[in-house]
């Protein structure tokens, strides 16, 4: 879960990505439109990995410095759990440093920091050292303990709840990735469960809690804007519940 050290300078890369068309980005779902339960996730996942650029774990540091930019202080980024905004240059591995969160946690799945999973800029996020160490590798539920550093952050043995500001954001985060990685691509096949004792298995919990997480936390303007500028500059695919939230529902229940 602890980033590295100080970043080498990387630029977006230079792929054009397709156009996305008017109407809520109906000409990027098109072949998605229409659909329910298994055929719909079958349909966002082939959607979401054509054309997807995969970034380099190196990369990641340069990206999130423009997607987590503190829309009100341009030389920093907003920290997901902590909420706190922390200047972009004191990323690292060090006691109040921000290092990389990956909110699927790698270990679910084995799949490290290796291109693809384990760089996915859809679901890493600056987060404190601390507070990253502190969630670990657990899954989300509601409960526990409060978090050092982390206002309205929980935890206990097996679980992690954020605050109640970036709730839905965690979920859709969990929720792309089980639709993206599929097992069909030489990584593993993540999915979403009910169970917060998951190990090193690829699932994570618990799909009860983060639906209610969704619901309760609809897509901000802060996280449209996240998914545009991934679209646009780096991985040129979308997270489509950030987009089209009711296909929560539509594949969930």
């Amino acid at each position: 879960m602890v980033g590295g050290a100080t970043p080498p300078t990387t630029q977006p890369p230079a792929t054009t990505p397709p156009p996305t068309g008017g109407g809520e980005h109906d000409a990027y779902y098109q072949a998605a439109i229409g659909k329910t339960g298994p055929a719909l996730k079958s349909s966002l996942h082939t959607i979401i990995k054509t054309g997807a650029k995969a970034l380099s774990y190196d990369t990641v540091w340069t990206a999130l410095k423009q997607t987590d930019e503190d829309p009100n202080n341009p030389a920093n980024v907003v920290l997901l759990y902590s909420g706190r905004s922390q200047a972009k240059s004191t990323n690292g591995g060090g006691a109040d440093q921000w290092n990389r969160e990956h909110v699927w946690a790698k270990s679910h799945g084995d799949f490290g920091t290796a291109t693809g999973p384990g760089t996915d800029v859809h679901h890493l996020r600056p987060e404190d050292v601390t507070v990253n160490s502190t969630r670990g590798s657990k899954d989300f539920d509601n409960g526990g303990s409060a978090v050092s550093e982390c206002s309205g952050c929980y935890t206990d043995a097996d679980s992690f709840e954020p605050r109640d500001a970036v709730k839905g954001d965690v979920a859709r985060m969990i929720l792309y990735m089980a639709v993206r990685y599929e097992g069909g691509d030489s990584w593993a096949d993540l999915e979403v469960n009910d169970s917060t004792s998951n190990g090193s298995n690829p699932y994570i919990g618990k799909i009860s809690v983060l639906r209610q997480w969704h619901a309760q936390d609809p897509p901000d303007a802060f996280e449209k804007r996240r998914n545009q500028l991934i679209y646009d500059n780096w991985q040129h695919n979308r997270n489509p519940f950030i987009d089209h939230p009711e296909w929560v529902a539509s594949i969930w229940g």
